[in-house]
């Protein structure tokens, strides 16, 4: 009855927008070096040419591209990694104002590495961007999920990864070389995100602190209880704010939670491997080795303008994270992943398929393609957005920022290896190297079938309830030392039988 008089205010869509700016700096900044990749690569030959007194090797013009490209990954890796050091400290909307002081200095170095002639520079705010990238995927999603009314919070969560695939799309057109990819205006291109860091940073100071972060974190009730009211357009929060105070009570009685006590404490082991290998799922489909190598593949395939191909992908890749918005509160989001799953083992079966037999049936090359669209439009259905909101479904308050930051340098971990390893593969496994990918897809797919709960329409509150049960059900099962374990911990186990 609550959720009907909840309602979508502008306040709401305001700070919602405003966060997921961060996310469209992600998706940007991930597509933004392919399409300058020749220019970028004539600047570093030129560069080490004057810096060095003999002409530089092959090994060290590829060596440095690679470094410029993989840096980022590196930086994110990191920056994922740091996310619960700011979220409790500093808060939500501080917490991204603060780190957008990266996205300027990073793009700052990018767009100014070419005046001063250094490839340094270039490296530098690659690895500096990425930082701020890494926070922002985990800053992002926990404040979406927390200012949403329970029964939108997974299709506000879906604008995370919404906001990604449209800063990949417009980095890919900006990239043209009718736009942004001369040999002129390159630099502008890799430093275009000082501008939406600093419009995100003016739209911060108008956006609401997270509700959960000021009563469970700062206990500041009343100002909690206005900034819901004003959010979500009614005046009866009573029942969220005792959920809340009721999960803050469960708080006074633990100790701040660590990463290493989401692996210890058999209360988080089972929501913590949900998250790990959803977030695998996510990177291991082969999603990004479609986009980092589609114009590669595309051209293969016989398109005389691949890029353009890759901007459809982009374009197909947009309007089905749109559909899984508004699909995500009523399939649900186990039904969505399975699908997607199901649907991407499918196409990339039909991928490795289609290459074997492409040069001998000309009309192969069309199978590839459409395979590879319907291959991102199933991505994004539901293995695309969902992994990234559902971590903050799965674990309350306390252990919420620890959880989102090994989830998300899950996530940037596993994105680093495929980039890495994927065209080593290739090159042994030639068009087999889909099968590869078709049997993670379905390893997950069986996971998520067995392991993964929906979460739709339910609490955080009792989500967490769920996984302590499931906990106790294990220590009973299993008793000995399983229940010492959670005897040391026994305000769970008092919050639990509550």
């Amino acid at each position: 009855m609550e959720s009907n008089k909840q309602h979508v205010t502008a306040s709401l869509i305001f700070a919602i927008t405003t966060a997921v700016i961060g996310s469209f700096q992600f998706g940007y900044n991930i597509g933004v070096i392919n399409a300058p990749e020749a220019i970028i690569n004539d600047f570093i030959n030129y560069t080490m040419e004057k810096s060095l007194e003999d002409l530089p090797s092959e090994m060290l013009l590829t060596t440095l591209w690679s470094l410029s490209v993989a840096i980022f990954t590196v930086g994110g890796m990191i920056g994922s990694f740091s996310v619960g050091l700011f979220l409790n400290r500093f808060g939500r909307c501080n917490s991204m104002l603060i780190v957008n002081l990266l996205a300027i200095i990073g793009g700052g170095l990018m767009g100014l590495c070419k005046l001063v002639e250094s490839v340094v520079m270039l490296i530098l705010g690659r690895l500096v961007i990425g930082l701020f990238c890494g926070l922002s995927t985990g800053f992002v999603p926990v404040y979406i999920g927390e200012v949403s009314p329970t029964a939108l919070r997974g299709a506000f969560g879906t604008l995370h990864q919404l906001a990604i695939v449209i800063g990949i799309l417009v980095s890919q057109v900006f990239g043209l070389n009718v736009i942004l990819g001369t040999d002129d205006l390159w630099p502008v291109l890799l430093g275009f995100p000082i501008l939406p860091a600093i419009l995100q940073c003016i739209a911060l100071l108008f956006c609401p602190e997270s509700p959960r972060f000021l009563l469970i974190i700062r206990k500041e009730e009343d100002k909690a209880k206005k900034i819901l009211q004003r959010l979500w357009g009614t005046q009866d929060v009573t029942q969220e704010l005792q959920e809340m105070k009721d999960e803050s009570a469960r708080m006074a009685q633990e100790k701040q939670v660590t990463v290493l006590e989401l692996f210890r404490v058999r209360n988080y082991q089972q929501p913590i491997l949900i998250s790990i290998m959803l977030q695998l799922a996510q990177q291991l489909s082969g999603i990004n080795a479609v986009f980092y190598y589609s114009t590669g593949i595309f051209k293969d395939a016989g398109v005389e303008e691949p890029i353009y191909a890759t901007i459809g992908a982009g374009v197909v890749n947009t309007i089905f994270t749109v559909v899984s918005l508004f699909l995500v509160e009523k399939a649900g989001r186990r039904t969505l992943l399975m699908t997607g799953l199901g649907g991407m083992a499918f196409c990339t079966s039909l991928m490795s398929v289609s290459l074997v037999l492409k040069n001998s049936y000309n009309w192969m090359s069309f199978i590839l393609i459409g395979a590879i669209l319907i291959f991102v439009a199933f991505f994004e259905i539901g293995p695309g957005p969902i992994p990234w909101f559902i971590v903050a479904e799965l674990f309350s308050q306390g252990p919420r920022p620890a959880a989102m930051a090994v989830a998300a340098c899950s996530n940037w971990t596993s994105n680093f290896f495929i980039a890495l390893l994927f065209p080593f593969a290739e090159s042994h496994l030639g068009p087999y190297i889909f099968i590869i990918f078709t049997g993670f897809l379905m390893a997950f797919l069986m996971f998520t079938f067995f392991k993964v709960p929906e979460t739709r329409g339910r609490t955080f509150e009792e989500i967490t309830r769920s996984f302590e049960g499931q906990a106790q059900e294990a220590d009973r099962a299993q008793g000995g030392p399983a229940v010492e374990m959670n005897r040391a911990q026994p305000s769970k186990e008092t919050s639990a039988d509550s």
